[in-house]
């Protein structure tokens, strides 16, 4: 039965890991895998999330299921944090949190509801996007379509997505990145998340936020703008948020998918369907990262050094995308790459070239996607004048 099976390439940036514990050099500098690094280049468990994980082991009596929806501990704490505590959507009972793995989850039980709630309807993706939205939203059979991000030139093209948001066809859904854009950190204004509010309800499109690096940007409310926009003045939204990068819980697969409806009873219509996808997926989601999130978030002690760590986690990213820059003054490349020091959240498209790149690994030891999207949370100022050095050399 499985002889006719044929083998595919493996993941891309999987095969980077690979590459890069197999080189030899000793200068070697990972920028590939989208996970947040210290200064020592390890992905350090939060001091907020050990006392928390302390208390669960010390308190926890039961690993019963949770449910299909997941713990109403973890939507009481997450539903605020993405909506806001005085939200009018939270305050009309409009608004309904699944609790999924991952963000990656979450997106999958959207995507399966839109399969077979709404069947018919595209969904468009920005390009580029996030290589994994393609094949969660294909899987699903549904047609893909994209809209332009960003320009030949590595800028945001508003200009391009605006008017491709203007041709969408009514009742389609739209993806958007809600801030730190991946991979290409580029996000929408707040001048420009007004424009985007206003085509979307003239198209009377859906939109699907992908809110996966809250807290990553400019801050927690910050970076919630066009969330909290679009909830408050469409009657309907859907939202998929990520608990695993802010709260540093990568491996437990902590997410959330949230249903904006036009009413309590039209939401209560949406949850019983949302229920069936996840039981249909995976019946119960884990609980261990969720209950982390709870504890932490229940308790203000803990809200307030869970918001230290991660406000240091935003302020080191962001001062090495300026220090970047900064380093690449002394070669005369501080203004093409300034663009680095505009961006937001873990990622960075360079604007290096699929060669630049590739000569990067093979000469310097240096590794990235080469689509040129760097994760900035690989830099280090111990790294930072050798990556100058180097891509001064492929700019030759």
């Amino acid at each position: 039965m499985f002889e006719h099976i044929e083998r595919v390439p493996g993941d891309a940036i999987l095969g980077l890991i690979e590459a890069f514990k197999k080189d030899t050099n000793p200068q070697k500098v990972d920028l590939g895998v989208g996970v947040y690094r210290d200064s020592q280049g390890n992905t350090p468990v939060m001091r907020a999330v050990k006392e928390a994980e302390a208390r669960l082991l010390k308190n926890e009596t039961t690993k019963t299921y949770i449910g299909s929806h997941g713990a109403p501990s973890y939507s009481e704490v997450v539903l605020p944090m993405v909506l806001g505590a005085e939200s009018p959507v939270l305050k009309a009972n409009r608004a309904s949190a699944t609790q999924s793995p991952g963000g990656t989850g979450a997106l999958r039980l959207a995507a399966d509801f839109i399969s077979t709630q709404l069947p018919g309807k595209g969904i468009w993706v920005s390009d580029p996007t996030w290589p994994n939205h393609h094949g969660i939203f294909t899987a699903a059979g549904i047609e893909l379509h994209k809209y332009p991000y960003v320009d030949p030139d590595n800028r945001l093209d508003f200009d391009g997505m605006r008017t491709a948001l203007k041709s969408i066809p009514e009742g389609d859904v739209v993806v958007l990145h809600a801030c730190c854009h991946n991979p290409t950190g580029f996000d929408l204004s707040q001048d420009q998340w007004q424009e985007v509010l206003e085509i979307v309800r003239e198209r009377k499109l859906l939109p699907l936020i992908d809110f996966a690096y809250q807290g990553f940007g400019e801050g927690l409310d910050e970076d919630a703008y066009g969330v909290r926009l679009l909830a408050e003045n469409l009657d309907e939204a859907i939202i998929t948020s990520s608990c695993s990068k802010n709260f540093g819980i990568y491996c437990e697969r902590t997410g959330c998918l949230i249903m904006v409806a036009k009413d309590s009873e039209q939401m209560d219509n949406i949850r019983s369907q949302v229920a069936i996808v996840a039981r249909e997926n995976y019946s119960n989601p884990p609980a261990h990262g969720g209950a982390i999130v709870s504890e932490i978030l229940h308790d203000a002690e803990l809200t307030a050094l869970w918001r230290e760590e991660l406000t240091e986690m935003r302020d080191r990213i962001n001062t090495l995308r300026r220090d970047f820059v900064e380093a690449l003054k002394p070669y005369g490349l501080d203004e093409k790459y300034a663009c680095v020091a505009e961006q937001r959240g873990m990622f960075s498209y360079t604007g290096l070239t699929p060669e630049q790149v590739d000569r990067l690994r093979d000469e310097f030891g240096i590794y990235m996607v080469r689509s040129g999207r760097a994760n900035v949370a690989g830099f280090s100022h111990e790294n930072l004048p050798y990556l100058a050095k180097a891509i001064a050399a492929v700019n030759d």
